[in-house]
């Protein structure tokens, strides 16, 4: 979402024209494909927005008359799936850029869709095809000798810093919500800024402070409005299948990212089906252990790689399994054998943050939405493997999504082998669903 003062200041750059954070260009389609500009030129010109101080690129705009050109819905799909492709494939190493849909007046006042393409500065160096660029005024120029290696030095040493701790432009204190912030804040004489800063909340971006992509997260109440993929998606299957015509039920979790955890948790709890035995009492049997789901969405909330545009957390609830996609590779050493026994994270500040903040939901033991011991993937394996029977498996797709299946109990099992976790009352109404191994309803518990 786009705010009125961010387009009227859009607006102001554009009258004026190119300079060293703006770029312009007209896109034309033949067809279903991009036939200008080239890639490699676009390629280019995000490569060297980030390795200089950053900027915008607006494609849907004539760069000569500095007027909307506009795109149609369609075609802003076709551009968008180009522009990701051709950076991810024509820079080394790729940079992060955040791509938002709005709309623009012509000189006649008609509203017309473009594509505003935010470049942030980069950690890193990054080769296009024409080599290794920067901006100069409204041109990009290849660097020197000299000016490359002072460039490299920087950046080795800000590559020390993990993302999560990057500033994201414009996401000053003034929008952050101070009765989310607060909660992090400890005791001291120091201003609450002060403590924001040191805490890394708040870091510094040429000269001024705005929050980091972690501030941002944790202490925003619409963190997509300058992180669009910060966000949970969860959608519900009849079947087996990702199908449009079986979904049943969809939510876009939003907001702070704890509050997207224990939202997208409430979903998956909410669409599972219960199974009950009468034997002694009524006993429920979930398709998942609650604790299981709180852990992998929580995980993957929290380690997930923040730097990749256009990837969102992913659940996919099916009838027999649960799928939760996490985007990134894993990090530092960390592979699949190793998940169960060693801990590594990419957002430490993430992390930490998230530690501070309580949770309080049925089924759940953990208070906290993080913790450090190292306990959450050995009990998130063990409550679903004695559910289901069945071993959750983690699987690496590409080199850049992490994806969790989690199998569901087919039937209730033996009351032996029930444990205490999953007796009646531990889900609350959000539980309540029928299911093709004897579904529970609201009716059952009428008086």
């Amino acid at each position: 979402m786009s705010t009125a003062r961010e387009v009227s200041e859009l607006l102001t750059r554009l009258r004026l024209g190119e300079d060293s954070t703006l770029e312009l260009k007209r896109v034309v389609l033949a067809g279903r494909k991009v036939s200008g500009p080239s890639g490699e030129s676009i390629a280019d010109e995000v490569a060297s927005l980030a390795n200089s101080i950053g900027g915008d690129l607006l494609l849907g705009v004539d760069d000569k008359t500095r007027q909307p050109i506009g795109l149609s819905i369609e075609d802003l799909d076709i551009v968008e799936a180009w522009l990701a492709n051709l950076v991810e494939s024509s820079c080394d190493p790729t940079p992060t850029i955040h791509v938002r849909r709005i709309e623009l007046p012509n000189a006649g006042g008609d509203l017309l869709p473009v594509l505003w393409v935010q470049v942030p500065r980069s950690l890193f160096v990054h080769r296009s095809p024409s080599g290794y660029l920067h901006r100069v005024g409204s041109t990009k120029r290849q660097q020197s000798p000299d000016q490359l290696s002072r460039l490299f030095a920087q950046r080795s040493r800000a590559g020390l810093i993990f993302y999560d701790e990057v500033p994201v432009v414009d996401c000053g204190m003034g929008a952050l919500s101070k009765p989310l912030w607060s909660r992090f804040l400890g005791g001291g004489s120091d201003p609450d800024e002060v403590k924001l800063q040191k805490m890394k909340v708040l870091t510094q971006n040429e000269g001024s402070w705005v929050a980091s992509v972690a501030g941002c997260l944790m202490c925003s109440e619409h963190p997509r409005q300058w992180l669009p993929s910060a966000f949970i998606q969860c959608v519900r299957y009849l079947g087996t299948e990702r199908t449009a015509d079986q979904q049943h039920d969809a939510l876009d979790a939003d907001g702070p990212l704890d509050a997207q955890v224990v939202e997208a948790v409430r979903f998956v709890l909410r669409n599972m089906h219960v199974g009950a035995r009468k034997d002694v009492g009524r006993v429920d049997y979930p398709q998942y252990a609650a604790g299981a789901v709180f852990e992998a969405i929580a995980n993957a909330a929290a380690h997930r790689d923040y730097s990749m545009p256009g990837s969102a957390v992913r659940i996919h609830q099916f009838v027999d399994r649960l799928e939760i996609d996490s985007p990134g590779a894993l990090p530092n050493s960390q592979t699949i054998e190793t998940l169960p026994y060693k801990q590594a994270t990419r957002n430490e500040l993430i992390v930490s943050l998230l530690t501070r903040c309580p949770v309080d939901l049925p089924g759940v033991p953990r208070r906290t939405l993080m913790d450090r011991r190292g306990e959450g993937v050995p009990l998130l394996i063990e409550e679903s493997r004695r559910l289901s029977g069945r071993t959750p498996e983690y699987t690496l797709i590409g080199n850049d999504m992490l994806k969790l299946t989690i199998y569901a109990a087919s039937r209730p099992p033996d009351p032996v082998a029930v444990p205490e976790t999953f007796t009646r009352g531990r889900y609350g109404v959000d539980a309540y669903g029928g299911g093709p191994y004897g579904g529970k309803t609201k009716a059952d518990d009428a008086p």
